[in-house]
C-alpha cells in the first residue's frame, strides 16, 4: 500500500515486524509503551513517535503488535486510545493474538469511526518476523485486506492463502483452535514417548516410528525435537498458553458443545504454571510429566 505505516509495540515481535517493513522500502514509524523498547526501536534506525496518538494520526495503516487482549484493547480503545486519534479511511492491521470477543468488540468501534479493521494473528518467533517468514490467519473484509495485502506478503503471508473470513474476529477462532490442538500435543506425545520409554524404547527412535504413522503429526516432525532435547521452547509464556485454552473452553461451554479433552488440556498446562510460575516454555506441561514419571525424554534417566 502507498503511504505511512505506523508499528505499535515494537517489543519480542514487533521490532523485528518494524525494521522488515522498513527495511523493505514501507515509510515506518513505530510506538511502544515500554521506554527500553522504544530506545532498541532508534537504536535500530527506526523513527520513533513520541506517543502512540501522533503515531496513529500520522499513518495510513496502523499495525498493532501487542503482548495480548488487555493490551490491545487498552492501545486502540476509548477516548485516549488510538483509534480515536486515526483518520477514517486508515486501516488497522492487529497481528496481536486475541480473545475472538475483544476483537469484535474493537473491530465495531473501528467501523463506527471510519477505520477499516483486518486482523492477522502470527505464527512463528522473532526470527521470523526478522526474516519475514511468518504464516498469518487472515480475516477482514476483502477491500481492506487488498490494501494490506504488501505488508502482509513482506512479512511471509502467501498471497494464495484464502481470508479466513470478512469478520475479523474469525481470524483469531482459528488461531485459538490450531493451538489448542498444539498445545494438546504437548501433552499426548510426551505421555506417547515416556511410555514407550517405560517400555524400553528409544524415545528418538520412537518418534521416528510414529512419524510414518497415522499419528504423524506436524508437532511430531517440528517440534517434539525440542521435546526430547529438553527443550522448553521459551518463545511464548506458559501463561499465555493457559490463557488461550481457558478462551477455547469458555468459547465452547458458551455454546453448550462438549470440550472435556480441551478442558484436560488445559488442565495440565495449568498445572504446568503453577508449578514452575508465569515463565516463558510451551513445553513445559511436557517437563512437568517427565517429572511426574520420574524420568526425562532426554537422556532415560
Amino acid at each position: 500500500m502507498d503511504g505511512r505505516v505506523g508499528v505499535l509495540g515494537v517489543g519480542r515481535m514487533g521490532l523485528g515486524v518494524a525494521r522488515r517493513l522498513r527495511d523493505l522500502g514501507f515509510p515506518v514509524e513505530v510506538h511502544d509503551v515500554d521506554r527500553a523498547a522504544r530506545e532498541r526501536a532508534a537504536d535500530s534506525g527506526l523513527a520513533v513517535a513520541a506517543d502512540a496518538a501522533g503515531l496513529a494520526a500520522g499513518c495510513d495503516a496502523l499495525v498493532t503488535v501487542l503482548p495480548g487482549p488487555p493490551e490491545c484493547r487498552d492501545a486502540m480503545s476509548g477516548p485516549a486510545g488510538a483509534f480515536a486519534a486515526m483518520r477514517p479511511g486508515t486501516v488497522w492491521l492487529d497481528l496481536t493474538s486475541h480473545d475472538p470477543s475483544i476483537v469484535a468488540d474493537l473491530a465495531r468501534e473501528a467501523a463506527q469511526r471510519g477505520i477499516a479493521a483486518v486482523a492477522a494473528p502470527m505464527r512463528g518467533g522473532p526470527a521470523d518476523a526478522a526474516g519475514g517468514t511468518l504464516g498469518f490467519h487472515v480475516a477482514g473484509p476483502p477491500d481492506a485486506v487488498a490494501r494490506v495485502a504488501g505488508i502482509l506478503g513482506a512479512l511471509g503471508h502467501d498471497p494464495a492463502a484464502p481470508r479466513v473470513g470478512d469478520d475479523p474476529a474469525s481470524a483469531h477462532v482459528v488461531k485459538l483452535l490450531g493451538n489448542a490442538l498444539w498445545f494438546g500435543q504437548v501433552v499426548a506425545v510426551t505421555e506417547a514417548l515416556l511410555l514407550g520409554r517405560a517400555l524400553g524404547l528409544d524415545p528418538a527412535a520412537l518418534r521416528s516410528a510414529l512419524l510414518a504413522g497415522p499419528g504423524t503429526s506436524a508437532f511430531l516432525e517440528r517440534h517434539a525435537p525440542a521435546l526430547l532435547a529438553g527443550d522448553p521452547m521459551a518463545d511464548f509464556g506458559i501463561a499465555r498458553v493457559v490463557e488461550e485454552l481457558d478462551a477455547v473452553t469458555r468459547l465452547a461451554a458458551e455454546r453448550g458443545l462438549p470440550h472435556e479433552l480441551t478442558a484436560l488440556v488445559a488442565r495440565r498446562h495449568q498445572e504446568a504454571l503453577d508449578a514452575y510460575g508465569p515463565v516463558d516454555g510451551e513445553l513445559l506441561a511436557g517437563r512437568l510429566l517427565e517429572e511426574r514419571a520420574g524420568r526425562r525424554l532426554r537422556d532415560g534417566v
